[in-house]
């Protein structure tokens, strides 16, 4: 009896987490990459990549990182709700003069749970264009 009673709620239990799976957070971003262009050294170095969760359950994006320390990404505390957008901002220090290619790391709760962006670019130094 104590059998029969464990196998009907390991099914029951299999059965939820099946249906569990078909309600998941989707990131679509509106572009992977930000193109800073050649910028002055010293303006303004924020940029922001914008998605949205087409999935079907709430977004929570978890961590974000950069490649280097002279980028600071930014992102959303509050969740995504589905159909909703978002973004998150990435801070470049343009004080660096030359190339910029950088990458920023985004994990969530995502069918895709991390997702790497890249930001490019070249900073020129004062006086030159």
């Amino acid at each position: 009896m104590m059998k029969k009673i464990v196998l009907v709620l390991f099914i029951g239990l299999l059965g939820l987490s099946l249906t569990a799976q078909d309600t998941a957070a989707k990131i679509e971003f509106k572009s992977e990459t930000v193109d800073y262009g050649e910028i002055a050294k010293g303006s303004d170095g924020i940029r922001v990549f914008e998605f949205t969760n087409t999935g079907t359950a709430p977004l929570i994006i978890s961590k974000v990182s950069s490649s280097c320390g002279c980028t600071i990404p930014k992102k959303p505390e509050d969740p995504i709700l589905p159909g909703k957008t978002g973004e998150i901002q990435v801070k470049y220090d343009t004080n660096r003069v030359g190339p910029i290619r950088k990458a920023i790391t985004v994990i969530s709760n995502a069918d895709t749970p991390t997702k790497v962006l890249k930001i490019k670019g070249e900073v020129l130094a004062t006086g030159t264009k």
